[in-house]
């Protein structure tokens, strides 16, 4: 049971106030790194700049940071941070914002790096420290050390390194709790993906099990009620947040498997946000295990005590009404992103790009449109 998370994670209504004299640990000037309007509408940024006006820390506030964000806007915000003198950098916002939030801190303490020296890990000096706020319950990139990023060939990559842990996050479900429906759903199976990835990984052990079953377990009714259109009371909204940090703890043992990489191409070339791109593919991989170790599958039903039919009929529900056709070429031409990749060769069996050909056939090539 190998695990090694060095986040101080604080959770719970007000948990930025009950503990904001830990902010002037890391200095007296900061960078705050968020999107144009979510940390501000969620009530996290108030609640922040709040912390930091009574704890005498000055601050800036970079606002650029869109979903799937660019290295582009990392290396502004950084080079901001830098200018300004920052001593730290807060992240507000969903994984898009604390991704970046990372990407920014390594770009901040190295002037000199560029896209590709980042992606190599050349860093010469350690990130500033980050501090993060979640603001949806979706990434759990408050406690993995995963950034994704996109870059300037509009290809979504992940890096990881021990080096882009926070190191503190915030986790208060209040700023969840007028998500639109589709951000909840979108970043609801998300966490499913996570959850369920982790448990077919080959690096799975005891302990990333029993998060990746503790997320789901606390994920399903919640996410159930959001995809038949229910409002959610606050204890839901803890329940769907607290998942997606169970979710964050269990990738961060095992890293994700094919669902999630082959899931990158639905965004950048369709716009699919990134939790349906991932589980658009859930339903490929509970098939391919239960036919590569039914012992192994039926034991991840039991655990959660949630049948495969019911998983299936949860994803489908949340899923948006599927658009998206492609020629045989147009699959062709994708294959080589596959090869020797690592969410890939993550998945337990042996999944290959003859393997991931035959599934986007299967969902994207329709009669007539076959070369």
């Amino acid at each position: 049971m190998d695990f090694f998370m060095p986040v101080a994670l604080f959770t719970g209504s007000e948990c930025i106030s009950k503990n904001q004299t830990l902010f002037q640990t890391y200095g007296k000037r900061c960078a705050i790194v968020t999107s144009q309007h979510a940390a501000e509408k969620s009530g996290a940024l108030r609640d922040v700049t709040e912390a930091l006006h009574l704890e005498n820390i000055n601050y800036c506030i970079f606002h650029e940071i869109c979903q799937n964000p660019s290295v582009e806007s990392c290396i502004k915000a950084g080079k901001m941070a830098r200018e300004e003198g920052a001593d730290f950098l807060i992240g507000i916002g969903g994984g898009s914002a604390m991704d970046a939030t990372k990407a920014a801190a390594v770009f901040a303490a190295n002037p000199e790096l560029d896209e590709d020296g980042f992606y190599s890990r050349q860093w010469q000096k350690k990130p500033l420290p980050v501090l993060l706020v979640g603001t949806t319950s979706g990434t759990g990139s408050e406690v993995t050390k995963v950034s994704v990023l996109t870059d300037s060939k509009h290809r979504k990559h992940s890096i990881k390194d021990d080096r882009l842990f926070a190191a503190v996050s915030f986790g208060d479900s209040r700023y969840t709790q007028n998500l639109p429906l589709p951000i909840t759903l979108t970043t609801g199976v998300d966490v499913l993906a996570h959850c369920t990835e982790s448990y077919f990984s080959k690096r799975a052990d005891e302990l990333s099990r029993s998060f990746a079953v503790r997320g789901i377990r606390l994920l399903v009714e919640p996410l159930l009620a959001a995809a038949e259109g229910a409002s959610l009371s606050p204890k839901q909204r803890e329940q769907l947040y607290q998942a997606s940090i169970f979710g964050g703890l269990s990738i961060n043992s095992t890293s994700t498997c094919f669902p999630h990489n082959v899931g990158y191409f639905l965004t950048e070339r369709y716009g699919v946000p990134h939790g349906f791109a991932c589980a658009t593919f859930l339903p490929d991989l509970l098939q391919y295990e239960e036919e590569f170790d039914p012992a192994y599958a039926e034991g991840f039903y039991r655990e959660l005590n949630v049948g495969k039919d019911a998983l299936l009929q949860l994803t489908a529900k949340c899923l948006p009404a599927p658009s998206i056709t492609m020629t045989e070429q147009e699959i062709s031409r994708l294959l080589p992103r596959w090869e020797n990749n690592g969410s890939v060769g993550n998945t337990r069996g042996t999944v290959n790009c003859t393997f991931i050909q035959k599934i986007l056939e299967e969902k994207y090539v329709r009669k007539g449109e076959k070369s």
